[in-house]
């Protein structure tokens, strides 16, 4: 039993589940120390300033306290001499804990009180021997706020208050010590949720009126049209009005909200301070097509920002753009609160904050959620914490069954990984919510960490305003048509408090109705955009010209400088023999002795933009190093695991280079740097997949944000995503990058693909992403093999005298006459080097191998200029890896078609359509390839 003790000590907090039983073992050994076993005979000897060592756990504030409040108890129960005393009170410990830990499952949290109680043995007081004859006997009750003593009934009356009321508060899952005190003592002090002033009720019920009034007004004016109304949950809006009022108090200087559907046009109405009659006129369908530059998107996805006034000063308030895809915007928003931090250098996160507003189904079934909450308190991407807020209709669209909807008692269990506090409130109760969401933004503010808030609360209408929730939840809406609305429960309340009158109650609904009649903003607290030294003025980005020629060289006096400095080497620190070489080679590229590879050409980008103000930052699974050991970013002191980064020390003004090997997400990771460049045009940001196809974990964020953001919501966005794609016979799953899903996506000029060849060609690509007056995706298939191949190195004249070349001619090299070029062979990436080994071997002479690195925005000018340099080549071949129905062919044969004569005839040589992208087996992609290649060459 020793030993079992020892463990459940050592692993958990004082004053967590092991307080009663620490507290009664000292009082015990109090009254005679060898009562209890000899290591905790030391151990509290210890405790008790005698000196003894015994078990070796450090003495701290936390033991210091433990002891102080034992002995106090001690005091407090010194009348309690025998021992069936003495095991009553550590029955009522218990009894308290049991609270503690499970009186959520008492909670009265279903304003329609149709969700069916756990049973909860544990907590009634016969569960612990304790009867009515017990009920009035006084208990010490030190560990918990109150007098020292209490009548047991009267203990269980203030624990049933606190833990079960409208709030049900699980936090037994955090073991951190302070954490936990903080909040018993928070949840205790207040036994249940605070007395709030008049004045706080007042406008508690003024912003419930703004909430019903807004969803009432769009109903009857707009009947039968989808607006994911928030009725049955409208204390949502007091509850976001009162976090961004204290958030303001405490010096918070920004906020990004993420939210889907339900509620968000109340969020835009009256808390961001949207003009109504904007609204309305969505609602119609008022606007002139001829004015419209973009697709637009339904009202009930858009996004909006606005500065509002707090009772702590001008706060900047964000709605982030949120697509269908419900969950989605999670790892968006933290991402955009991550670029706006840096920007402040609020490395702890405590001036600009997240909210993320969920639903109750999306919450427990998205995958992303669980993607994003992994990602919280990681290094690279760390926000000081989410506060969450569950808008827990208890339906997931037509599931309301608890078994169909998940496997877990609630909805918000999946934060507890987190170890996250959660609060559970019925939202019927507006003052409880104030109560959680002050507690919510004090323990996010206090410990940095994510907090869940869980508004159970209801659905008055079906999915959306068409669809008819009798048919599938008759009982459920049967008793909705009968409930109460909260501001109307609520109001009564007031007023039989004597806090309002009716009279003044019905002059706040009527109030309203005439401003949104009369088109006003109704949001009172917001100012519209006023800006402050942070603010970025995204209008110098917004013409982009793609054919305005930028310089993107360096001279070779810089490259010579930048490479020096990125491969000195702090002495002690020892590099593993592998990567030492592939420093020692890189001085040799700079001295001329070899030509520069793709890691060094790559990362001399980054230092060539960093020194010149432009932050870098680059994540994904494994780009430290590198996938391929070609990178090397990341130097690791083989001595003692110590990091060091070379690109972080070029400069003393440079701007920052941040490389992070982030944790095995693709979703979640992509749609964080997704929501990081949008917030910043300044960084070049950069996710790297570990193979290509690992995106498609992530195709949501690419389908929905990255291709379509612009076009949807006016959104810019400078993303570059960094494929490896690349025919190595590794099988499908490590083949192919997915080009065609991009190129599908590609239209008026919203990104670009490209597929560079040589090392110079990237250096050109990544600088001129930044140097282009405009911010547009880029999608990168890079290489694998070409990483060490030695045709793709390029000299250090081609960076400091070239940039990036949208098509690659015909080498000079050959000696290819384009008189005697019958056969114009166009292709892309990897394949090249093939085409040209097999060209040289067979010493054709009659076949032109050209090189397009850019396949959309399509190069039209350089290919035209490139066909009319041969005039007698009849066949235009387009040569790929991919299987035919994969790769660029059908996205871009029309483009090649186009310009050409009747004398051209446009063919195809590349592997036959496949289900799947590549071959398993190695002989089988290797007969595969040889064939590709003599059929694009014209050799039989």
């Amino acid at each position: 039993m020793g030993d079992f003790i020892k463990k459940q000590y050592e692993s958990s907090p004082f004053f967590g589940g092991n307080a009663p039983f620490m507290e009664g073992l000292y009082e015990q050994y109090l009254e005679d120390p060898n009562s209890v076993e000899p290591r905790w005979k030391d151990y509290f000897s210890n405790l008790a300033g005698n000196g003894a060592v015994g078990i070796e756990i450090p003495r701290g504030p936390v033991q210091e306290e433990f002891a102080q409040r034992a002995r106090a108890r001690r005091v407090a129960t010194a009348t309690v001499t025998s021992s069936v005393a003495v095991e009553k009170q550590a029955q009522v410990m218990r009894l308290i804990e049991s609270y503690r830990g499970r009186g959520h499952l008492r909670a009265q949290l279903d304003p329609l009180q149709l969700s069916a109680q756990r049973d909860a043995p544990d907590l009634d007081p016969v569960f612990y021997g304790l009867i009515e004859s017990d009920m009035d006997d006084c208990f010490s009750t030190v560990s918990i706020s109150g007098p020292d003593r209490m009548p047991l009934r009267e203990i269980v009356r203030m624990l049933k208050e606190t833990y079960c009321g409208t709030i049900g508060y699980e936090f037994m899952q955090v073991t951190d010590a302070a954490e936990w005190n903080w909040l018993k003592d928070r949840i205790e002090c207040v036994r249940g949720h605070a007395k709030h002033e008049p004045a706080v009720r007042q406008e508690i019920l003024q912003v419930l009126t703004a909430a019903e009034g807004l969803e009432r007004y769009l109903h009857t004016k707009y009947v039968g049209q989808k607006r994911f109304s928030l009725e049955g949950g409208e204390s949502l809006i007091p509850l976001l009005h009162d976090i961004v009022d204290q958030a303001g108090v405490q010096k918070v200087e920004e906020v990004v909200v993420g939210m889907a559907h339900r509620g968000r046009l109340n969020v835009l109405i009256n808390l961001l301070g949207k003009s109504p009659q904007e609204l309305f006129s969505e609602f119609e369908g008022v606007f002139d097509i001829k004015d419209s530059d973009r697709s637009g998107d339904v009202k009930y996805h858009m996004g909006f920002s606005s500065d509002i006034r707090t009772p702590g000063g001008v706060l900047h308030l964000v709605l982030a753009f949120n697509p269908s895809h419900l969950e989605i915007v999670n790892p968006v928003v933290t991402g955009s609160v991550r670029a706006r931090q840096e920007r402040r250098n609020d490395k702890k996160g405590n001036k600009v904050l997240a909210i993320l507003v969920h639903g109750d189904a999306s919450f427990a079934g998205q995958g992303v959620v669980m993607e994003t909450l992994q990602l919280s308190q990681t290094r690279g991407f760390y926000t000081g914490g989410t506060i969450h807020v569950v808008i827990n209709n208890q339906v997931g669209f037509t599931i309301s069954k608890l078994e169909d909807a998940r496997s877990t008692l609630y909805c918000t269990d999946i934060a507890k990984m987190l170890e996250a506090p959660i609060f559970h409130v019925n939202t019927d109760d507006p003052d409880a919510v104030i109560t959680v969401a002050r507690m919510a933004l004090d323990y996010r503010m206090q410990f940095n960490k994510d907090v869940v808030i869980d508004l159970v609360c209801y659905r008055r209408h079906g999915h959306n305003e068409a669809d008819e929730p009798m048919a599938t939840q008759p009982v459920m809406y049967k008793i909705i048509k009968k409930h109460p609305t909260t501001r109307k429960i609520y109001a009564d309340r007031l007023i039989n408090e004597k806090i309002i009158d009716a009279v003044t109650a019905k002059r706040g609904v009527d109030d309203y109705r005439d401003g949104l009649d009369r088109g006003e903003t109704v949001a009172h607290k917001a100012l519209g955009m006023i800006g402050n030294e942070y603010t970025i003025d995204w209008g110098k980005f917004n013409r982009a010209d793609w054919d305005e020629s930028v310089d993107t060289s360096i001279t070779a006096q810089r490259v010579k400088e930048l490479g020096r400095k990125m491969t000195t080497i702090p002495e002690g620190v020892p590099l593993h023999n592998r990567v030492q070489r592939v420093y020692d080679d890189r001085r040799k590229m700079l001295a001329g002795d070899l030509p520069l590879d793709w890691g060094f050409a790559e990362t001399l980008a980054y230092a060539s933009l960093v020194t010149e103000g432009y932050k870098v930052r680059l994540t994904g699974q494994d780009s430290g190093r590198g996938t391929f050991f070609h990178r090397h970013a990341v130097l690791h002191n083989q001595n003692d695991a110590s990091t060091f980064i070379p690109l972080q020390h070029l400069d003393t003004k440079q701007a920052d280079f941040e490389v992070i090997d982030s944790l095995l997400s693709e979703e979640a990771v992509l749609g964080f740097e997704y929501g990081y460049c949008t917030a910043d045009p300044n960084v070049l940001v950069i996710w790297e997949g570990q193979f290509g196809d690992f995106a498609n974990g992530a195709q949501v964020v690419i389908d929905q944000f990255i291709a379509s953001g612009e076009s949807k919501w006016g959104r810019l966005c400078g993303l570059t995503l960094f494929l490896p794609h690349g025919y190595e016979g590794q099988g499908p799953e490590h083949s192919s990058g997915r080009l065609e899903r991009y190129l599908q996506l590609c239209a008026e000029h919203n990104q670009q693909v490209c597929v560079p060849s040589t090392s110079a060609q990237m250096f050109h690509m990544l600088r001129r992403q930044m140097v282009r007056p405009f911010r547009k995706p880029l999608i990168v298939m890079t290489p694998k093999s070409l990483l060490r191949h030695k045709l793709s190195a390029s000299t250090l004249q081609e960076i400091t005298d070239g940039g990036f070349q949208t098509i690659i001619p015909e080498v000079d090299t050959d000696s290819i006459k384009p008189a005697k070029v019958e056969r114009l062979v166009f292709c892309s990436g990897k394949v090249y080097y093939e085409l040209l080994e097999v060209r040289r071997k067979a010493k054709l002479d009659n076949a032109a191998i050209i090189r397009i690195e850019q396949l959309y925005p399509f190069p039209q000018f350089e290919y035209i200029n490139t066909l009319s340099k041969y005039s007698y080549a009849r066949d235009i071949i387009w040569c790929q890896e991919e299987p035919e129905n994969q790769g660029a062919w059908y996205q871009i044969h029309h483009r090649l078609q186009g310009p050409l004569k009747t004398k051209h005839i446009l063919s195809y040589a590349g592997r036959d359509a496949s289900a799947s992208t590549a071959a398993g087996k190695t002989k089988m992609h290797v007969a595969e390839q040889n064939t590709l290649i003599k059929q694009a060459l014209g050799i039989s």
